[in-house]
């Protein structure tokens, strides 16, 4: 080894030791002919004090070195009780220079300002910043602990394809061209859905794996085109049995991560309580400022706007204060969201109701509103009417930023739950139907008989666990019935011939005794980006891509020649249509 001691690890202890450091400049700090440096290696940073200024000549900012030197206590009053390292410093005797740096992009220590672009495009220095580099190693510790857990619970590691077939899951697939038969593509897996039921029957009964998944998803901030999930499925199990193992799993990670304990079992909410009362089927149930539906208040009410299938408020505490300026702000972020606006009434502080919607309201109307929405004198009630999962969902967004602007989160805690009961079909806007989760998730076994009757209102055997307002896993249990697949697809207008088209090896598969089996798959990137404390997954992803699904370090998406598109074949027609 180049080094006898890892900077971060010398403590008072080994005052007096010969010690050889090696790692980066990370500050230098010239006093009278004395230099300082932070000498910095993944293990943290340890002071070294240079005599003679001639021995740290030359040295600058991430040069790469080696240091030979004598560990001693730090005169009083020089100690630097915020770091392990803080009551040593290192007396170099030697230096050598291992390797130099040019003049850096933007300052690896306190670098804050530069923009997210130059970090990505160096990320390799970004991610030498402690911050990043603890969110590398928070994350590396987090999948150690799930592959404990799911050893220790029985479960085999088995890795499920890159190149596959294109199905349809949700969002477009990424396609590969295939040289050696021009005119025909690979997709990449968006998820191992269809492999992962195949292994149940195959009989495994037990798999997972941590996959790369692949989207072609239209841009949005947290998303990234490809990214990692902890992937779950079992045999001869039901709902609960799930559930307890993703609590055994996000448990014990969290538990030995950050040192907190989840109260299991973790609460359970129905969808269609998450929605009414917080307007989200993944609440943040950090805060309070529940949804109030006022629907029957207003039933007889002579005001157009609230004479709708949906009225509700929400009351944001403090609210009549705002000025006109930011009241106006409130119908342009509404108008964002593509609602065309957020009614509003304040109560003023003496009781009485202001704002454009109060003159609209009946004497009886007005007199019961505080009481009925739980508004205080100070604050301000926004409404939305009309169709009532676009309502609610205006509301729900209205009321995370109420907490967001009036400091009501508690950024400290945690609060998990699982949403259960999704519907299992929503409207496609076409008239027909589409699976709200995938086509192979379950009915509730109280709608397996009946779903196509009534699929409007049947329930989904599914779950989502949600913490802290974030969806970070979620499954369901699976169909194994032949019979009641056909049902699914026959909602969904999925003949017999496009069924066999897009799933034709899954349904061959289903002849051979399938066994009743669900899972369950956590958004890896997610849930180590709430453990490591960030605000986008990018943050604990090594080399991560922009929004626009750019990478800044290779130049990645570029144009290829013509000559590659001929090798590839990417402009063959395939066979059947030549």
């Amino acid at each position: 080894m180049i080094r006898t001691h890892e900077a971060g690890s010398l403590r008072k202890e080994h005052a007096g030791q010969q010690v050889t450091l090696a790692g980066w400049v990370a500050r230098r700090r010239d006093h009278g002919g004395v230099v300082f440096i932070d000498l910095r290696d993944a293990s943290g940073s340890s002071q070294v004090v240079f005599r003679e200024e001639d021995d740290a000549h030359g040295l600058r900012a991430e040069y790469c070195v080696k240091v030979v030197g004598e560990v001693r206590v730090r005169p009083e009053g020089n100690e630097n009780p915020e770091l392990p390292t803080g009551a040593i410093e290192v007396v170099a005797s030697e230096v050598e220079v291992l390797s130099e740096s040019a003049p850096l992009p933007f300052p690896i220590e306190g670098s804050t300002g530069v923009s997210e672009e130059a970090r990505l495009k160096y990320r390799y220095l970004d991610i030498r910043r402690q911050q990043v580099a603890q969110a590398m190693r928070i994350r590396s510790k987090a999948t150690y602990l799930a592959h404990e857990v799911m050893n220790e619970h029985g479960f085999n590691y088995i890795e499920t394809p890159t190149l596959t077939r294109s199905t349809p899951e949700g969002a477009r697939d990424f396609l590969v061209p295939v040289r050696l038969q021009p005119g025909s593509w690979y997709a990449l897996p968006q998820s191992p859905q269809l492999f992962k039921q195949l292994l149940m029957v195959a009989g495994m009964e037990r798999y997972y794996q941590l996959a790369r998944c692949f989207r072609d998803e239209d841009l949005r901030a947290d998303r990234q085109p490809e990214f990692t999930q902890i992937d779950i499925e079992m045999s001869f199990v039901d709902q609960d049995d799930v559930i307890a193992l993703g609590e055994a799993l996000i448990s014990r990670v969290w538990k030995e991560t950050l040192g907190y304990e989840l109260p299991t079992p973790l609460p359970r909410m129905t969808y269609w309580e998450a929605m009414s009362r917080y307007g989200s089927d993944k609440p943040d149930l950090r805060f309070g400022q529940e949804l109030v539906e006022m629907t029957e208040y207003f039933a007889e009410t002579t005001f157009r706007v609230f004479q709708a299938p949906y009225v509700g408020a929400v009351v944001m505490p403090g609210g009549a204060s705002q000025t006109r300026k930011e009241l106006d702000g409130w119908q342009e972020w509404a108008k964002s969201r593509g609602a065309r606006g957020l009614a509003y009434v304040l109560v003023g502080e003496d009781g009485t109701l202001g704002g454009p919607v109060a003159k609209n309201l009946s004497e009886s109307e007005a007199a019961g509103l505080a009481a009925k929405t739980g508004a205080r004198p100070g604050d301000a009630i926004f409404f939305a009417a009309g169709a009532a999962a676009g309502s609610r969902d205006l509301l729900g967004a209205a009321r995370l930023e109420i907490g967001r602007r009036c400091g009501l989160i508690d950024e400290s805690a945690w609060n998990f739950l699982w949403i259960v009961d999704a519907p299992m079909f929503e409207e496609d806007g076409e008239g027909g139907w589409t699976a709200v989760h995938h086509p192979f998730t379950g009915p509730k076994p109280e709608w397996a008989d009946n779903f196509q009757d009534h699929p409007g209102e049947a329930l989904a055997y599914a779950y989502d666990m949600v913490c802290n307002g974030m969806e970070i896993g979620g499954g369901s249990i699976r169909i194994h019935r032949a019979e009641m697949q056909q049902r699914v697809f026959d909602v969904l207008g999925i003949s017999k011939e496009e069924a066999e088209s897009k799933f034709g090896f899954l349904l061959e598969a289903f002849k051979y005794g399938p066994p009743p089996h669900g899972g369950i798959a956590y958004g890896w990137d997610r849930v180590c980006m709430l453990l490591a404390g960030g605000d986008s997954i990018r943050d604990v992803i090594a080399f991560p891509k922009t929004a626009s699904g750019f990478d800044p370090l290779t130049g990645a998406p570029t144009p290829i020649t013509g000559e590659q598109r001929k090798e590839a074949g990417v402009d063959a027609k395939p066979k059947a249509e030549v």
